[in-house]
């Protein structure tokens, strides 16, 4: 760090109002958490801080199109920092809908004249579909449809992130017969990068996650075919999902509330979409409330919202496409308590049988396809006696 970095840090501790509340040990203990979420060095996380803490908050305006306001309400349930205390003094909100102090006229002069005076440096979050029938006439905002805007505000921005699903490929009301013809913003800004963070809500920290690498780096985060950030997209929900044992063990739940639901076998014959989705749901949760604070730690199948082509399109009780059978080097105990996910003894107990994942996968494929999963009584086997 800087001396003048360490200079501007100095007696933060004492003075409340300098973060918006957040102590200097807990501003650099998220910032190095945001790092590591990242899959960047621990050391990294100074350097975020330093790019957070400038005194220069880049300008963000947000578009809100086709939505629900879903994004937004996950984004404002992020707890460590809150976002007032910490994003909202990070960077500029100079336009958002939901959170405008203004209204109406006020609030549009408000995000014309950042956008004039921020040309080239505001970073622009799009949230919800676009629609294109008809001229883009079922969404409109201050007289003017969201596809102007749309052109209109990406024309001078820095960066430009989709956040949730609807913008970043559709999302529910692109489903058909998609009456708006509704799109996601990469199939309409098709000459410049888009960072898509999909999710009906996505994980708040992802958002966040991203927003803080452009401010630290002056870049994008590594982006996937899907133009996702790897960092958070780059794994199938099913591999690091706390039921992925019973996967491997072929323990189904067949139907909710029968008794492999209550012990918490796999989800996969009730419709769950986590072996063709790509996300990190079972390792960040969800609402910082605890673990097993994700659907299928609840008991309801993953319906794949990250995924094109999966969420809103597939069938909820549909079998997903496998991308892979063979159980992963490291996972669970069979008798993981739900939502406990893996554990250090588990991790060097799968270690040392590693040589069983072919047999197993074997034992998995003949047992997908079977109604009832019930493991067998003890006793002598009658066809021996």
């Amino acid at each position: 760090m800087s001396q003048s970095t360490k200079q501007s840090y100095a007696g933060l501790d004492g003075y409340e109002g300098s973060l918006g509340g957040v102590t200097r040990r807990e501003f650099l203990k998220f910032c190095t958490g945001i790092a590591a979420t990242m899959g960047l060095p621990a050391g990294m996380g100074m350097r975020i801080a330093e790019a957070a803490a400038s005194p220069q908050r880049p300008p963000v305006i947000w578009l809100s199109a086709q939505e629900c306001t879903g994004c937004t309400e996950s984004l404002l349930r992020s707890t460590h920092p809150t976002l007032e205390q910490l994003i909202l003094d990070a960077i500029s909100l100079d336009y958002h809908e939901t959170l405008c102090a203004g209204a109406g006229h006020q609030a549009e002069a408000a995000k014309k004249a950042s956008m004039e005076a921020n040309k080239g440096k505001y970073v622009l979050v799009v949230d919800g579909s676009i629609p294109t029938k008809d001229g883009g006439i079922y969404c409109k905002i201050a007289g003017r449809t969201v596809l102007e805007h749309l052109h209109e505000t990406a024309e001078h921005a820095a960066a430009i992130i989709a956040i949730g699903s609807c913008a970043s490929w559709g999302g529910i009301p692109s489903s058909g017969p998609n009456p708006t013809g509704a799109k996601g913003v990469s199939k309409i800004l098709t000459d410049r990068p888009i960072v898509n963070i999909p999710g009906c809500p996505p994980n708040p920290y992802n958002f966040l996650a991203t927003v803080l690498h452009f401010l630290t780096f002056n870049r994008l985060p590594e982006l996937d075919n899907k133009a996702r950030p790897k960092f958070a997209y780059n794994r199938l929900i099913h591999e690091n999902c706390e039921r992925r044992p019973h996967f491997d063990a072929g323990r189904f739940a067949v139907e909710f509330g029968d008794d492999g639901h209550r012990k918490g076998w796999c989800l996969y014959k009730l419709g769950c979409k986590g072996p063709e989705t790509y996300a990190n749901c079972p390792a960040i949760l969800f609402g910082d409330v605890g673990p097993g604070a994700w659907p299928v730690g609840t008991g309801a199948p993953c319906f794949g919202c990250t995924e094109e082509g999966v969420g809103f399109t597939k069938a909820i009780h549909a079998l997903s496409e496998l991308k892979t059978v063979t159980p992963p080097v490291t996972y669970p105990r069979i008798t993981e308590d739900k939502g406990q996910g893996v554990s250090a003894g588990a991790a060097a107990l799968a270690a040392g049988i590693v040589g069983a994942a072919a047999g197993a996968a074997v034992v998995v494929a003949s047992k997908i396809g079977k109604t009832s999963d019930a493991p067998p009584k003890a006793g002598p086997d009658p066809e021996q006696e």
